[in-house]
């Protein structure tokens, strides 16, 4: 047997690269891609910790899909879990049940499977905020937001048709959820309840409805978006933090090819372990636990997964009772109200950035982010958006409240009703003030510097504390940002003013009335010549 030698391994690979070069051309990309400037800050780790949350949910599903049965056949369950042994199921939960107890690795597998879907939907909404607070969506990249947007819906989606596969207790009763809610749509309603189900709930073939979405139709579109996402990230430039030799023009940091790349892989191989870890200690999902879905015993203390607590919260804010029948049509607005307040308050996230780029009439391209307090009213928008959302997922668990607190439900609800609207707006008020506060304080620190606690006095007996200026770098930190000014009522070039023009300059007033302005250069210098005299 011959042994091939050194020099001959590295003429294969060169006639092999070659090769594809001279079909492809992929070289002349591989040599772009590699020369683009990543910036290196914590921060930017959050969308690659769901790209690779992505990754190792593709691979651990792949390792399920062997073993899964889409089937609602009812089968007699002979595994090896004794306590459901004999117990009539479908064929979904029955396979389930073998591979976490009788497929070698399978229960590893199904809670790597769950866990990196639950981080992937929360790294992209940490992503999502980062972009938020920071401007990193405005121009030239309003529209990888929207693709953003559209990938954490789809993340949502995806994770709520696996969390459904198994066909437990748990999993059927958020199915039945989702049945009322598409029956309580008056005309189009029922139509579409039988369309997803095949037949009246629960149909005779959803779990392999929900398998196809949950295996082809829903990944190959996140794919797609995460393509369409990275390939925008790379056209417009990486955003980065403003500081010393950092312009819109330039980005400072390190190249893809060796510096990122590698560390992006010893990343990816960290946020593996950390979930694997976690997989293998912390137990989520235990449909044994649960048994099969039977719609009589629905036991209270059941939670959805977090990322559909929000709506599941919506449905139980709603009072009671508030139907009304018209034109032959039973209208249930406790359901109804949920649903458009949920539309609502994502179309409003998806369209906020077109929304400031109305309100402010930038069309500059921006590559330097702002800090959260250098744009106060939208720091205020985003915590008043979080606080209407973590009151919903609060909902989603008044009972555990309760029970746990030992309280009553009505006061929880009741407690929670009033939060949902009062909590955005005192969020709101209370944002905006302390991002002026902090305003008012950089701009102090810039022109006096900072206290040292140093007390010296005086030769005329005088006693002041000592003032030390700021580095360069901090420095550019407090005084880089945009004053923008609200916008002036001018008429239109016919002469007229009307009435969207006079709605976009309240809006502006709104926005831009209350700020502060940044340090000039004028405004520097004397307060440094009055510090040195």
């Amino acid at each position: 047997m011959s042994i091939t030698s050194a020099p001959e391994q590295k003429g294969f690979i060169a006639s092999a690269s070659n090769y594809l070069d001279e079909r492809t051309s992929i070289s002349g990309a591989v040599k772009e891609f590699g020369r683009k400037i990543f910036p290196d800050h914590w921060s930017f780790l959050l969308g690659e910790v769901a790209l690779y949350s992505f990754v190792i949910i593709l691979l651990s599903g792949s390792f399920l899909t062997f073993f899964f049965q889409a089937s609602m056949t009812p089968v007699e369950y002979a595994g090896s879990y004794v306590p459901l042994r004999g117990v009539e199921m479908s064929a979904a939960m029955s396979s389930t049940l073998d591979i976490s107890f009788d497929i070698r690795g399978g229960l590893l597998m199904r809670q790597i499977h769950h866990w990196a879907a639950l981080l992937f939907v929360a790294a992209i909404g940490l992503h999502m905020l980062r972009v938020f607070f920071t401007g990193a969506f405005r121009k030239p990249r309003e529209l990888n937001w929207a693709i953003g947007f559209v990938l954490f819906v789809l993340a949502m989606a995806e994770g709520f048709t696996g969390y459904s596969l198994p066909d437990d207790l748990l999993s059927g009763n958020g199915l039945r959820i989702i049945d009322g809610m598409m029956n309580a749509v008056p005309v189009v309603g029922t139509w579409i309840t039988f369309l997803l189900f095949g037949g009246e709930f629960p149909g005779n073939d959803i779990v392999g409805r929900l398998y196809t979405l949950h295996i082809l139709l829903l990944p190959a579109m996140v794919l797609i978006f995460i393509v369409l996402h990275l390939m925008f990230v790379v056209i417009h430039k990486h955003t980065q933090y403003p500081g010393p030799g950092k312009t819109e023009q330039n980005v400072v940091g390190y190249p893809v090819l060796p510096v990122y790349a590698a560390k992006a892989g010893g990343f990816f191989f960290l946020v593996f372990g950390v979930i694997a870890l976690i997989a293998a200690t912390v137990t989520i999902n235990p449909i044994w636990n649960y048994g099969p879905y039977d719609p009589s015993p629905v036991s209270a203390g059941t939670q959805p997964d977090w990322y559909i607590g929000f709506a599941d919260g919506a449905l139980r804010l709603m009072p009671p009772g508030l139907e009304t029948v018209w034109l032959g049509y039973t209208w249930s607005w406790n359901i109804l109200i949920p649903i458009l307040v949920l539309v609502v308050f994502l179309l409003l996230t998806f369209i906020y950035p077109y929304v400031e780029a109305w309100v402010t009439g930038d069309k500059r391209e921006h590559h330097l982010l702002d800090r959260p307090r250098n744009a106060p009213v939208r720091t205020a928008f985003g915590a008043a958006g979080v606080t209407f959302y973590a009151v919903l997922w609060a909902a989603a668990s008044s009972d555990i409240i309760a029970t746990h607190f030992k309280v009553t439900m009505e006061g929880v609800i009741n407690t929670l009703q009033a939060l949902l609207i009062l909590g955005p707006i005192v969020a709101f008020m209370v944002t905006k003030r302390v991002c002026l506060a902090l305003q008012k304080k950089d701009r102090e620190m810039v022109l006096h510097g900072f206290e040292t606690g140093r007390i010296v006095r005086l030769p005329g007996g005088e006693f002041v504390e000592v003032h030390e200026q700021l580095d360069e770098y901090t420095r550019w930190q407090l005084v880089s940002f945009n004053d923008n000014a609200p916008l002036q009522l001018k008429p239109n070039p016919v002469g007229k003013i009307t009435a969207s023009a006079r709605f976009r300059v309240a809006m502006s007033r709104f926005f831009f009335e209350d700020r502060i302005a940044p340090v000039s250069p004028k405004e520097y210098q004397a307060a440094l010549e009055h510090s040195s005299h």
